[in-house]
């Protein structure tokens, strides 16, 4: 029996969908552990690792004005419009427990935010800082694009403050952050939040927590050696 289900999770600590998408998976991941305790079985573990995506590379570090000026300048959107989308995204993730501030959110580049992801990562803490990196952003209005911010933040998580300064100046895991966007690249992933299970099935975007919940289903069947008539999720081959 596969003792454990690997799932890669593209994303921006600065995409909304992607913090909802969070949110989402959590809750089908608990579905299909819950589901395979009630037929008497041991659901494997579902390994977690977040790769960067940067929805807007060329964003600045600091921005003076509102989202309406933000997206307008760096994604096209014209301002009559945001509105409505910012209206739709904080209804959407409201009904995942997520009170997103707007008026607070201090709109950045993520780069730095990414390194710090990867760092995190290599000191057994990514999953963590994913989190607090979105509830920063979303939530709190805080500042994801300065260092000397994201020391403070990783420092919360028990890293050394001095030490992600160092790291994050050299651009130490920058590397990191670019053969994420590569593999994004070769995957052919164009938007995120994207999910690669075991490295076979591809979900795009926030799906509802039964889409992550079968999907996990179907990957762990498959590995055990059990075949299903069909599979019951959108998915398509990363």
């Amino acid at each position: 029996m596969n003792e454990t289900i690997k799932v890669d999770i593209w994303s921006d600590v600065a995409c909304p969908w992607c913090f909802v998408g969070k949110r989402k998976f959590e809750a089908g991941a608990a579905a299909f552990a819950a589901e395979a305790a009630k037929t008497g079985g041991t659901a494997p573990d579902v390994v977690i690792e977040y790769h960067s995506f940067e929805l807007m590379p060329n964003a600045p570090t600091e921005f003076e004005g509102s989202t309406a000026d933000f997206l307008a300048e760096y994604e096209h959107v014209p301002k009559d419009q945001v509105e409505g989308m910012i209206a739709q995204v904080t209804r959407v993730a409201a009904h995942v427990g997520l009170a997103y501030d707007y008026d607070g959110l201090q709109h950045t580049n993520t780069v730095k935010a990414h390194e710090l992801l990867h760092y995190a990562k290599a000191h057994g803490v990514q999953l963590d800082a994913v989190e607090r990196l979105m509830q920063a952003h979303f939530v709190n209005g805080e500042h994801i694009g300065r260092i000397e911010d994201l020391a403070d933040l990783g420092a919360e998580l028990g890293l050394d403050r001095a030490d992600i300064i160092r790291a994050l100046t050299a651009g130490e895991y920058l590397p990191a952050v670019r053969a994420d966007q590569a593999q994004a690249t070769a995957y052919g992933i164009g938007g995120v939040p994207f999910f690669v299970l075991d490295g076979k099935y591809g979900i795009s975007g926030a799906q509802e927590p039964t889409v992550f919940a079968q999907a996990l289903g179907q990957v762990w069947s498959e590995a055990s050696g059990i075949t299903e008539a069909s599979a019951t999720t959108e998915e398509k081959s990363a």
